[in-house]
């Protein structure tokens, strides 16, 4: 198979899928090998750049996605006729600071740093796609534990959890940490679930 038609294999694969396709299923179903296809992934990518394309290939964790780039969300919004997105609320964007930093956990864990219930919290989290079911605690009453998704990374523009700001002398607590892009600052209501954030999540 030539590099055009790899290249070409690897676009058609992704645009079909229109989900993350992990590294290896994107390797059987185009048939090139797992050490070689960042590479084409790359020059894919430098072709994007250079033709001024609308779309690019975004890595998250261990799997890639075709995504359009974020400079033209507006005209997308508008084709689409979105609705407004609901930007998350402080104690939304708290829950998901912890699991993010300390994932997997269970809910309970989340409501013993925030100090306050925090099932649905979680619970909206889950429906927005930003975090999801990861398995159940080997404990009594086998809690369920949450981690974060491939949307997470997509919506905060990472591709891995690794690329999170660190958290010097972290004691549990993320929010604690002045470096923390999540943070909140100390004069907002951090558990007034009717706050909101600035941040919005395309639909």
């Amino acid at each position: 198979m030539e590099i055009k038609e790899k290249l070409g294999a690897i676009e058609a694969i992704l645009f079909a899928s229109g989900e993350p396709v992990e590294l290896y299923r994107l390797s059987q179903a185009s048939g090139i090998d797992v050490g070689t296809l960042p590479q084409f992934i790359r020059l894919l990518n430098e072709r994007y750049d250079d033709s001024g394309s609308g779309i690019c290939i975004k890595k998250l964790d261990s799997s890639y996605q075709m995504c359009t780039r974020e400079e033209f969300a507006p005209q997308i919004r508008s084709i689409l006729e979105t609705k407004k997105n609901t930007p998350l609320s402080n104690a939304a964007m708290e829950a998901l600071t912890i699991i993010a930093y300390n994932q997997p956990v269970s809910k309970s864990f989340v409501e013993n740093v925030r100090g306050v219930d925090s099932s649905s919290v979680v619970n909206n989290l889950v429906e927005k796609g930003l975090v999801e079911e990861a398995g159940r605690l080997d404990v009594p009453g086998k809690p369920i534990v949450y981690r974060t998704t491939p949307v997470f990374l997509r919506t905060f523009g990472l591709s891995s959890v690794d690329e999170l700001p660190p958290v010097d002398g972290r004691t549990g607590d993320p929010l604690e940490d002045d470096q923390l892009t999540l943070d909140l600052s100390d004069d907002e209501a951090a558990y007034n679930e009717d706050e909101t954030e600035p941040l919005e999540l395309d639909e």
